[in-house]
């Protein structure tokens, strides 16, 4: 793999603590979710990794798109990330992403959503491992 962007992120303290990026842009709280016994009076992990994953998907779709020489207006994303526990005790997450293209319907959404899921370095690091359902202009 040829490297294009390093991201470097320091943290301290886990889930409970803060995360600084090395050229400044990120430094946030870090706070484990009410819903875990936590203060919830940070961002957390789940947080982050769903901003990440929209982000990164929809910049895949306004990538494959423009390969194909489409419109998609202006492209849209709600990501939801789920984290539980498997039966035999390891954590694990969901992901569902929703997803809204305004300028694009029927098979050439389809052709620009099939590639955005090939290229997306997300979908790329959680094929297989995290489950992730689509929602793509409300289907």
């Amino acid at each position: 793999m040829k490297v294009l962007y390093t991201a470097k992120v320091h943290v301290t303290g886990g889930r409970d603590g803060r995360a600084t990026a090395d050229d400044g842009r990120l430094d946030v709280e870090l706070a484990l979710p009410a819903a875990l016994g936590g203060q919830g009076n940070g961002t957390n992990p789940e947080q982050l990794f769903a901003a990440g994953y929209a982000g990164c998907f929809l910049a895949s779709i306004r990538f494959a798109a423009g390969q194909m020489k489409l419109e998609t207006g202006d492209v849209q994303a709600d990501a939801t990330i789920l984290l539980g526990p498997h039966d035999d005790g390891r954590f694990g997450l969901k992901a569902r992403i929703e997803v809204e293209v305004p300028r694009l319907a029927g098979e050439d959404l389809d052709r620009v959503i099939a590639e955005a899921k090939r290229i997306c370095a997300y979908t790329n690091a959680t094929r297989g491992n995290v489950e992730t359902t689509f929602v793509v202009n409300g289907r």
